[in-house]
């Protein structure tokens, strides 16, 4: 029986998901799960026992026996591999490079929606990504559809990059998200697509502060 209260938020790359979700759960003292985290760290269980990218045989067999979960420590979110805080090994290419080969594997996005799924189930929780509250958490108690037009959500990636120095073109960067908001929403497996009791929040013409308040208010 689902015990912790949570919020589920899909919506396509750019339309500033993971900022807000994180917001989220900082004021209301949740946890905010960071899927990505959870895929890095089952790349680095993999890794451990010596697993090739490739072997996808091994993968789907061995994934299985992994426990991946995320607590709150000190303030500070911990990613924990069999009980182990492995923050500190996440961020290496090795281990990036293994997470986006392994986390193509059926098998493996099974375990970390199993384990997901076992998180929310116990803590007060924020997730966000592409099917969060049509598969991960459908169940969720508030569901959210956060969007922005493809134009607002170029000019923020033009902006950032802007301000890190690096060069880029408005135009390509927005061809870019059409060209991606397509393959997520027509990929074979959990593709992008807003639940029908999730409430559509467009944050295009709003400032993060805004969107914050917009689903506080749903919330209460």
């Amino acid at each position: 029986m689902k015990k912790g209260y949570n919020i589920a938020i899909d919506g396509p790359a750019g339309a500033g998901k993971s900022t807000i979700a994180k917001r989220i759960a900082e004021e209301m003292g949740f946890i905010y799960v960071d899927t990505g985290a959870m895929y890095r760290a089952m790349a680095l269980y993999l890794i451990r026992r010596g697993i090739a990218p490739d072997d996808t045989e091994r993968i789907s067999g061995l994934c299985k026996e992994a426990d991946i979960s995320i607590e709150y420590r000190d303030g500070e979110q911990t990613v924990l591999l069999d009980g182990e805080n492995v923050n500190a090994y996440l961020r290496t290419e090795e281990v990036g490079n293994m997470a986006s080969r392994s986390s193509a594997v059926p098998a493996v996005r099974e375990k970390l929606v199993e384990l997901q799924q076992k998180l929310a189930a116990k803590a007060d929780v924020v997730m966000d990504g592409r099917d969060i509250g049509t598969v991960v958490l459908p169940d969720a108690d508030v569901k959210i559809y956060l969007t922005a037009t493809s134009a607002a959500r170029a000019k923020r990636r033009y902006l950032e990059l802007q301000e890190k120095g690096e060069q880029a073109e408005l135009s390509q960067i927005e061809q870019d998200i059409i060209e991606r908001d397509y393959r997520d929403m027509h990929r074979e497996h959990s593709p992008l697509r807003q639940a029908e009791d999730a409430v559509l929040v467009d944050s295009s013409e709003l400032t993060i502060n805004e969107v914050v308040e917009r689903i506080r208010e749903l919330c209460r």
